[in-house]
């Protein structure tokens, strides 16, 4: 009878820990918000097979008391069970907090889970300024499944610095998670990639933090350097779909490009794997430029062009997997699939179109390439990597690159804080290079005047 009442306080004391314990085994990963836009945004979590409803409850935070609940009306059960719940009728302008419920029960997080909404400055007042965050290749370290050696996942620290760096959104440049061997012969092992990675916990802050948008390179799409061969793309497809919240994902169900703004900027989030040729196909026949080698393929450079003609933004960022303007690249970049190539450089020169910038990744070092033209503003491809993958010393002729800005060469894990400032006519767009512990690596600047043609 003594030890009875001994052990009753501690049952009253471990029972509300076994209680929080269990409702958090039942969050897989997130939550965190994306597509925030003026009066929507979107909530994303990943829950376990077990959890039979689930629901969001949200409140400006000047205003707390004035909840709403919105619940996921979808399937559940499944083995994999990505979810995303849309909140709409929000204000403009305005902080929001959030909180999940898994069967009625309120998860409590280590994190906070807010969002703003995107202010209505358009005929207003001056465009914002602000700042995002933005790199490549991330690696998480699985022994069972990774190569022999050295493993080539490194720090992952640099999320929990990235968490901490003020910015609007953080954009991912494409090889977010890496499929292996075991992977992607499988549309399995592709959905346990995608949910395995997404779970890894000091990632789950840096989702919180802001809103996350994505492309994808060969790595989170299939097998090192795949394209439209790959057999399962179509499912691949899916679940990019099913793990990011982009705004849209390509036409007729097809690639994932898209595009989004935030200020007077306008950003083309553009697929490089979908459509893409083999690089060992014919770059000509018959001495003309083979034109059934493509890159982004003819739809999607339709798109493109059509949204670049569309577009009045200040600055326009073109997002894509691989490097697009280095021509001393031997590895992947646009440059090896010429009729594309010229089709894209000659279209932005006579149609005139202004403020032109290619953001990439892939690379597994950082650096700004610079491509001079005769009576036109130069073109700039800001590349940045690698997050948390293996780094790749630059070597051969690419040493010594003529077309490297100097001082750009970052040979070390780093993420970018790319940052838009300054009055009308007269916007700066600055990157800074930033390493896993927040040091400074390097920085860039370019001003709006001279992304202009040249009269």
């Amino acid at each position: 009878m003594k030890n009875q009442f001994f052990y009753l306080p501690l049952i009253l004391i471990c029972l509300p820990l076994l209680m929080i314990a269990q409702n958090k085994s039942k969050l897989v990963s997130g939550p965190w918000a994306g597509n925030v836009e003026l009066r929507t945004a979107m909530i994303w979590l990943e829950v376990s097979a077990d959890v039979k409803k689930v629901a969001v409850e949200y409140a400006p935070t000047t205003n707390v008391n004035s909840k709403k609940l919105v619940a996921y009306k979808g399937e559940l059960g499944k083995f994999f069970n990505p979810i995303k719940l849309e909140l709409n009728e929000l204000e403009f302008g305005t902080s929001y907090q959030y909180a999940i419920l898994l069967d009625g029960k309120k998860i409590d997080l280590p994190f906070d889970t807010r969002f703003t909404t995107k202010d209505l400055w358009q005929y207003r007042k001056p465009a914002p300024d602000f700042s995002f965050l933005t790199g490549s290749c991330a690696y998480f370290n699985e022994a069972k499944f990774d190569r022999p050696g050295k493993p080539y996942g490194g720090d992952s620290s640099i999320f929990e610095t990235m968490a901490k760096t003020p910015a609007e959104f953080n954009l991912w440049l494409g090889d977010n998670w890496y499929y292996r061997e075991v992977d992607y012969s499988s549309v399995w092992g592709l959905k346990y990639r995608a949910s395995h990675d997404r779970a890894i916990p000091i990632l789950q802050k840096l989702m919180a933090s802001m809103p996350q948008y994505a492309i994808w390179d060969d790595h989170d799409f299939g097998p090192n350097d795949a394209g439209a061969n790959y057999i399962f793309k179509n499912e691949s497809r899916n679940i990019f779909n099913d793990y990011w919240l982009n705004p849209s994902s390509g036409e007729n169900k097809e690639g994932i490009y898209t595009m989004m703004n935030y200020g007077d900027v306008d950003f083309f989030l553009l697929d490089d794997r979908f459509f893409r040729s083999d690089v060992n196909l014919a770059d000509s026949t018959n001495n003309s430029l083979n034109e059934d080698k493509v890159y982004f393929g003819k739809s999607q450079l339709d798109w493109l062009k059509n949204s670049l003609l569309f577009s009045k933004a200040t600055f326009k960022i073109i997002v894509t997997g691989n490097q697009v303007l280095n021509p001393i690249n031997n590895y992947e970049c646009l440059t090896h699939y010429p009729t594309e190539y010229k089709a894209l450089i000659d279209f932005l020169s006579y149609q005139k179109i202004n403020g032109v910038i290619f953001l990439t990744g892939d690379r597994h070092h950082s650096e700004v390439i610079e491509m001079q033209r005769p009576n036109d503003y130069p073109l700039y491809d800001i590349t940045i990597s690698p997050l948390t993958s293996g780094v790749g010393k630059v070597s051969g002729k690419e040493l010594d690159n003529p077309f490297r800005v100097a001082n750009t060469l970052i040979e070390a894990q780093n993420f970018g804080k790319i940052s838009f400032f300054g009055s009308k006519g007269n916007r700066t767009m600055k990157v800074d290079f930033i390493g896993k512990n927040g040091e400074q690596l390097g920085n860039w600047s370019v001003e709006e005047n001279k992304l202009k043609k040249r009269n």
